[in-house]
């Protein structure tokens, strides 16, 4: 066949990838805290419930796409004015399914003014075994302002017994206190995962982990509750240190069930004692 006419080589198909963005505003309005300035494009979702008695006001977040693959980019940002009280939380827990290269991309800001106590409160992230996760977490602070959050992962579908044997996961958060970079923190995997599973200094087996941090004054509080919880989990291993205006918690387990309680029960806990919350979460966490 002559030169000219050799066709050209097949493309890859184009596939389609997730951008969404969500923005959420809560202000204090005569007392009652109210969602304003609500933006969302897919597969970003809020949804109002009713809050329970005693709780503050809920948004609770949802993936319409029903988890997230390669490629895909989540956006949120959300703010507490001053003297507002929510609760941020997600629907169910998400999926980072098996990447065929690229990399899934979640990014949170969050700013929280003087006298607003905001929580983040998302459920776990479950990487399937070949996720490529990079998620990152800027948080701005004002003097008087406080923010409870978490972030838990699990690595691989345990109740198949799937393991997260290969791919990637970046965490970042960085912690601004009135424009002052206080408090950053990066973690990242990535190939071989093995040694790191395996290490005792590394992740020593675990099936998953967790970190919590309280942002703003009353560390030394949140510590000793989340310390008190670990004296009652010793099948998780929980540290929780006060550096400067952050109290943060490290939780890492063998047993994915085991280690969201203690979580669970960490931030109730510490929610009660630093803000007069039921230890309770919202029911979403019971289901």
């Amino acid at each position: 066949m002559p030169h000219d006419r050799i066709p050209p080589a097949p493309q890859a198909p184009k596939l389609q990838r997730g951008d969404g963005v969500g923005r959420l505003r809560f202000v204090a309005d005569g007392g009652r805290t109210q969602a304003r300035g609500l933006y969302q494009s897919d597969p970003v979702r809020f949804l109002f419930p009713l809050p329970e008695r005693g709780e503050p006001v809920p948004a609770i977040l949802v993936t319409t796409s029903g988890g997230l693959v390669g490629g895909d980019r989540i956006r949120l940002s959300l703010a507490a004015e001053a003297g507002a009280v929510a609760t941020v939380g997600t629907q169910a827990a998400e999926k980072v399914y098996r990447s065929t290269g690229a990399t899934t991309r979640f990014e949170t800001t969050v700013a929280v003014a003087d006298g607003a106590w905001l929580e983040w409160l998302p459920q776990e992230t479950i990487l399937f075994d070949g996720a490529r996760f990079a998620r990152t977490t800027a948080v701005d602070l004002a003097p008087g302002g406080r923010l409870l959050a978490i972030e838990m992962l699990v690595f691989g579908r345990r109740a198949r017994g799937e393991v997260f044997s290969y791919g990637m996961l970046r965490e970042d958060w960085r912690l601004r206190v009135d424009g002052r970079l206080v408090w950053a923190d990066a973690l990242r995997l990535d190939a071989p995962l093995a040694p790191l599973f395996a290490a005792r200094a590394g992740l020593d087996g675990a099936a998953a982990m967790a970190t919590l941090i309280l942002a703003g004054d009353g560390g030394l509080a949140a510590r000793d509750a989340v310390r008190e919880v670990a004296e009652a989990c010793p099948a998780v291993r929980i540290g929780a240190s006060v550096t400067g205006p952050v109290m943060v918690a490290r939780f890492l387990g063998s047993d994915a069930r085991l280690l969201r309680d203690a979580v669970v029960r960490s931030v109730g806990r510490v929610r009660h004692r630093l803000a007069g919350l039921s230890e309770r979460l919202p029911e979403l966490w019971y289901g």
